[in-house]
């Protein structure tokens, strides 16, 4: 049944924030992927919190909470169901699958971790693309100050200077 689950990876990608400098998912959208009940999920995270260092799971404070209301990234605090939600880092979505241990859950934790291993995979690409922008960016801009010269001597070429011409030859006394 599990395996027949097709959630478009949009969907997980839409539920992945950034928070701490950290790709995160909240516990209530990973318990909805998971199949179980977000009160159920925290309290197995809390029964096997050896499992979870801070390095997997952080619980959010008020500012981050509110922040993410701004920002459109949850509707509103009652849409958390009133408590501060856990943050659950890539590793920490892969130990969520070994202490639910359900099929759906082992089943949405390796697509969930594809798409952060896609992200990264994106993330690199985009980095390579915007220093190879910044590298022509540079070119041009020294290429910038060498067409200004070249368009100054060419005014020079249209437009020369008119500087009255001294003739040459003998001269008359009268003409000096």
């Amino acid at each position: 049944m599990a395996k027949n689950l097709k959630i478009p990876d949009e969907v997980v990608m839409n539920k992945i924030y950034l928070i701490r400098g950290q790709k995160v998912m909240l516990d209530r959208d990973l318990a909805t992927l998971y199949g179980v009940i977000a009160i159920r999920l925290r309290e197995q995270v809390k029964r096997n919190q050896e499992r979870f260092p801070e390095n997997f799971m952080f619980q959010l404070n008020e500012k981050e909470v509110e922040e993410m209301v701004s920002q459109n990234a949850i509707p509103s605090k009652q849409h958390l169901g009133g408590y501060l939600p856990y943050a659950f880092t890539e590793h920490g979505v892969l130990m969520l699958a070994n202490i639910l241990k359900s099929e759906q859950a082992i089943t949405m934790s390796i697509r969930i971790i594809e798409i952060f291993v896609k992200l990264r995979e994106t993330l690199v690409t985009n980095k390579d693309i915007l220093l190879k922008l910044e590298h022509m960016e540079k070119k041009v801009m020294s290429h910038d100050g060498d067409i200004k010269l070249i368009f100054k001597y060419l005014k020079e070429l249209l437009n020369p200077k008119t500087e009255p011409i001294r003739k040459i030859g003998f001269k008359r006394e009268s003409e000096e």
